[in-house]
């Protein structure tokens, strides 16, 4: 099988769509298919729109020598009309990876009215889909006209070597001394982190300890006000920030910590949640998205209102405080990451689906 993956930038970047991408890839060329990448520039909205009109884009797909075409649907600013342009001078496929929608975020009235009808326009234009959450089918299924071929994989938390055992998971829990807090995720304001900060500012400074793993190159005046907040409230001691961490040194991460909290406002499934869990790591994320899809509610961690640093501040002191409930918490978590699938068996069955519709293609 010959594949196109589209995709903006370059497929190492760090985020969770993107590791489902470059894990698919790697599958893919295992099992002896060829993956061509065709990679867009990162640029502003209006010029991503622009591609709509590029003769040279269009040609270059016209060239392509694949059986399939597959593209992240985060590029959908580029392709909401060249789509149309292309399919009738082609005669693959072409399969759009939906992690989630722009116009799930939260932005103003008139900004999300575009987004909506851009994204509409692109998800009409497309033969197929590969959700990674029963939420993201659902919200595309109700924005689109039509039924199309379309599977639901879940990603995986299995990426990370190792993990934990219920003696290590006690030990941690009933060690003396403060809640162990981590933060893991790209610093930008839908991840939610100021949401955290300000709930930890209600909090007991000698309850808690908070480290913050993720990348300083998104966005730098929602930075510079997290550092000037965590100033004005005499946090710095509380907190450390790494940056962005390589793989290998996740696990000791995960492994010296608590619980995880990542109060998103939206996430299209939430792969962290589940490699925290794989450390026996409870979640708190939010009703937002599909975080419940994960997160079983005071089950396996627990699910906040967006913005509801309040409620999230009441959550932490009660761990803090009932080391029992948090090591039921955590044996439920890493319970709930048994039950998922792992990258294999994911990528798998994406795989399988490109060949039904190659199939399909030649009935």
């Amino acid at each position: 099988m010959r594949v196109g993956l589209l995709i903006y930038g370059c497929l190492d970047t760090v985020s969770g769509g993107y590791l489902y991408d470059r894990k698919l890839v790697t599958y893919l060329r295992e099992q002896g298919d060829e993956v061509e990448i065709i990679s867009l520039p990162w640029r502003n909205y209006a010029a991503h729109l622009g591609d709509n009109f590029s003769q040279a884009l269009l040609q270059h797909l016209v060239s392509l020598d694949v059986d399939i075409l597959l593209q992240d649907e985060l590029n959908h600013p580029s392709f909401f009309l060249l789509n149309q342009r292309l399919r009738p001078q082609v005669t693959y496929p072409i399969i759009s990876i939906v992690h989630h929608l722009r116009a799930s975020e939260r932005h103003p009235f008139w900004i999300k009215w575009l987004y909506r009808l851009v994204e509409r326009r692109y998800l009409n234009g497309v033969d197929g889909f590969i959700f990674n959450s029963q939420t993201t089918r659902q919200v595309v299924e109700a924005m689109t006209n039509e039924r199309k071929p379309t599977i639901v994989a879940y990603p995986a938390g299995d990426r990370l070597d190792g993990g934990i055992s219920e003696d290590q998971i006690r030990q941690r829990v009933f060690a003396p001394g403060p809640l162990r807090i981590l933060f893991l995720g790209n610093l930008i304001p839908r991840k939610g982190l100021h949401v955290l900060i300000e709930a930890l500012g209600q909090l007991p400074k000698d309850t808690w300890r908070l480290t913050v793993i993720g990348g300083f190159d998104h966005s730098e005046k929602y930075i510079k006000s997290l550092f000037l907040r965590i100033a004005k409230m005499g946090l710095e001691a509380n907190i450390q920030f790494y940056g962005s961490v390589a793989d290998e040194l996740l696990p000791e991460q995960f492994a010296k910590h608590h619980l995880l909290v990542v109060p998103s406002t939206y996430e299209g499934f939430g792969i962290v949640y589940l490699e925290g869990m794989a450390y026996g790591l409870p979640a708190v994320g939010t009703t937002e998205g599909a975080a419940y899809e994960i997160i079983q509610l005071e089950e396996s961690g627990f699910l906040i209102d967006a913005g509801d640093s309040v409620g999230l501040a009441e959550i932490l002191q009660n761990l803090h405080n009932d080391r029992q409930c948090l090591f039921a918490l955590s044996c439920a978590a890493l319970e709930r990451f048994n039950q998922f699938p792992g990258w294999d068996q994911t990528t798998l069955q994406i795989r399988t689906y490109l060949l039904s519709i190659l199939s399909s293609q030649a009935a």
